[in-house]
């Protein structure tokens, strides 16, 4: 690879944005401090332990001895003398060395007026002598630069110093002043890599509904002559990763309005009356710029129900800042054109007033991408990366179930480092195979040394899973088996889940035989049981209630549901149903966990050889695919649901080669899959013993 073409896709990591730090800017900081200093711990007076100070007796007797070389006089009677070299004095009868007086002699004199005179005297009787005349300066004391300079810049100094401390806070804080501002970010529509709806892949429906704000914002009349009114706001709710902050971009990407971007928590702060305040700013900027759009992302952080607890202090502060949030979106004054956005992953615990029409009149569901969207998402975030022939984004579409937008792109970035790592030149399934394992399963543990007892017990409880999970129609396709330590698991069965619609009893049961399947093993073939089933048993034991108490599956209790679909069971008093109920439900639980058991123990004692055979070649190879499981214990006799859907289609399991065309080295990828996809193929369910 040429070096400069390496130089040219290597990522920059600087950001122009950031103002440049002025690298003298220490200089500054060393004057500050320096000045400071200086007027903090010296002045003149400070020398005073260097000077002698005289009474004018003894004075007098320095210039009539000799001593005395200059005199400063100020006009507050104080005088300074410099005394001369190796000279000595007579005071009071006593003969002194007049070098002891280091620096400046010092004395007050009565009168200015009276000391000038007397000096001209001394002076004249010094020229009749043959001696030099003593050099006498007036000054005036009352110097008003002089007094600025040791009086008040301390003070200055010292009030510089303390903003600069603070500069930091208050640039944080908006400063005291700014406290109660909005701290809103206005979107740059010039901006060059804003995000428009052709960057985000999937999400057709959402998009439908935005865009129709975009397009009502720049064509109003196309609605308004029918009498129709846009609604005020959208609430973008899904789980995680779906995308619903993306298309709030693109929406800030396209429409010609301004566009004000803030955060839920941005709100509320430790000053009380800080949130509501907050919230009538930004819609004051909004409406100044109407028509415009106002997003607040995470906005679960200030429209949680109210009145549901008994805390106070930051729960009321909260709850004002709701208060105020709702009488802007729809109160006696609303707010013509501007358009509220907002987006969470909590809608169950949001204020049902927040919901009502005229405020959020939609509720726009970003759910998780299915299979085609996947292929578009992958397409996406597979353009700036370099791949070979043998990465297929049906393929990867299809390994890929349950994965939103942001883990999509996590598995792109990870396999592009894993092929870096590897020293790969280009990008390959294998890549990205492993990459989707580490992120499921977490990193391989290579240091993990394990007996050969434990090896033995954790490769008979996986084949275990294998073997139950093969032989039931409606359990999930195997991918793999291995005993390699991932992550807090020392081994996994890995499957690809089925994408169904609805889930009927039978699904459900054999998917917990299945989960089962582990434990069966070890009280079958090695008699034994271990903590390694601690997963298996926690998501059987939560599926089975799920089907008593939520499905009503249960033979004792039909037809019944106990769910509370609110997401606000925590506030409720008591249970729905009587202690006689939940005795049922428990047993009816146990029940079916005990028949699951018992038919996973059924199944794997009429399939000992292949089960041990399988449990062997795992002891051997550590990992092996759905091609193993198939020799040894035949083929399924059950197509898969995603089977069904293409034979439905046409059977086409092809991807358009325009869609797996990579822009950056305009080659096509394969659009078949390779021999081995099944064998490869990693699912996001894991059965696993852990730790």
């Amino acid at each position: 690879m040429d070096k400069n073409e390496n130089k040219k896709n290597m990522p920059d990591f600087k950001n122009p944005q950031q103002p440049k730090r002025n690298k003298w800017r220490w200089v500054y900081y060393v004057i500050l401090f320096g000045a400071l200093g200086y007027f903090l711990f010296y002045s003149p007076g400070k020398d005073k332990a260097m000077n002698k100070e005289l009474s004018y007796t003894q004075f007098t007797a320095y210039v009539e001895n000799d001593a005395i070389k200059s005199i400063s006089v100020n006009t507050n009677c104080k005088v300074e003398a410099t005394v001369q070299p190796a000279s000595y004095v007579v005071v009071f009868g006593t003969r002194e060395s007049g070098e002891k007086a280091k620096g400046l002699l010092q004395t007050q004199v009565p009168s200015v007026e009276e000391f000038a005179k007397w000096i001209t005297e001394q002076n004249t009787a010094r020229q009749e002598k043959g001696l030099s005349a003593i050099d006498v300066t007036y000054t005036d004391s009352h110097n008003i630069w002089y007094l600025l300079l040791v009086n008040v810049a301390p003070f200055l100094l010292l009030i510089l110093f303390f903003m600069w401390m603070g500069r930091g806070a208050a640039g944080m804080a908006g400063g005291i002043f700014g406290v109660g501002k909005a701290k809103a970010q206005l979107f740059d529509k010039d901006k060059k890599d804003k995000v428009t709806f052709k960057d985000v892949a999937g999400l057709e429906g959402a998009k439908e509904e935005v865009q129709e704000i975009v397009s009502f914002l720049k064509n109003p009349k196309k609605y308004t002559v029918l009498g129709g009114k846009i609604p005020k706001g959208a609430l973008l709710v899904g789980p995680p990763g779906t995308g619903k902050t993306l298309l709030a971009k693109a929406v800030a990407g396209e429409a010609d309005v301004p566009f004000f971007s803030m955060s839920g928590s941005d709100f509320v702060e430790m000053f009380v009356g800080v949130g509501a305040s907050r919230v009538r700013d930004l819609f004051r900027q909004a409406k100044e710029k109407a028509p415009s759009i106002i997003f607040i992302d995470e906005i679960d952080a200030v429209g949680r129900a109210r009145g549901k607890s008994m805390m106070t202090g930051g729960n009321d502060e909260r709850e004002s800042t709701l208060n105020q949030l709702l009488t802007e979106m729809d109160g006696f004054d609303t707010n013509s054109g501007v358009i509220i956005l907002a987006a969470t992953n909590r809608a169950d615990v949001l204020d049902s007033a927040l919901l009502r029409a005229g405020r959020f009149d939609r509720q726009i569901h970003v759910e998780l991408p299915d299979l085609k969207e996947r292929q578009e998402i992958f397409n996406v975030h597979l353009k700036p990366l370099k791949i070979d022939k043998t990465v297929d984004v049906n393929f990867l579409s299809k390994q890929t179930p349950g994965f939103s937008g942001a883990d999509i792109a996590n598995v792109c970035n990870e396999a592009a480092l894993i092929a870096a790592r590897n020293e790969h030149k280009k990008v390959g399934k294998q890549d990205f195979m492993d990459a989707v394992d580490r992120i499921i399963g977490g990193l391989e543990r290579k240091t993990k040394i394990m007996t050969a007892e434990e090896k033995k017990s954790i490769a008979f409880h996986e084949a275990g899973h294998a073997t139950v999970s093969w032989l039931l129609r409606w359990g999930n396709p195997l991918v793999k088996v291995t005993i390699v330590p991932r992550g807090m698991a020392l081994g996994a069965a890995w499957y690809l889940p089925e994408e169904r619609q609805l889930t009927n009893k039978e699904h459900l049961l054999d998917e917990m035989c299945s989960l089962l399947g582990g434990r069966a093993a070890e009280q079958v073939f090695l008699e034994q049981t271990s903590t390694g089933a601690l997963n298996d048993l926690e998501r059987a034991t939560k599926q089975a209630y799920a089907m008593v108490a939520y499905y009503g599956m249960s033979d004792q209790l039909k037809d019944i549901c106990f769910y509370d679909s609110t997401g606000r069971s925590e506030y409720s008093l008591q249970k729905p149903y009587s202690e006689k109920t939940a005795e049922a439900i428990d047993k009816e639980t146990q029940n079916l966990i005990n028949e699951q058991m018992q038919r996973a123990k059924d199944i794997l004692m009429q399939n000992k050889e292949g089960h041990n055979a399988l449990a062997q070649l795992l002891i051997e190879k550590e990992v092996i695919t759905s091609d193993d499981v198939e020799r040894i214990l035949g083929p399924r006799p059950w197509k898969s649901r995603g089977d069904e859907i293409m034979e439905a289609n046409g059977g086409s399991d092809h991807t358009d080669k325009n869609d797996n065309e990579n822009t950056n080295n305009n080659e096509e990828n394969s659009a078949t899959d390779s021999p081995d996809s099944n064998n490869d193929a990693i699912g996001a369910t894991i059965t696993t013993i852990t730790d």
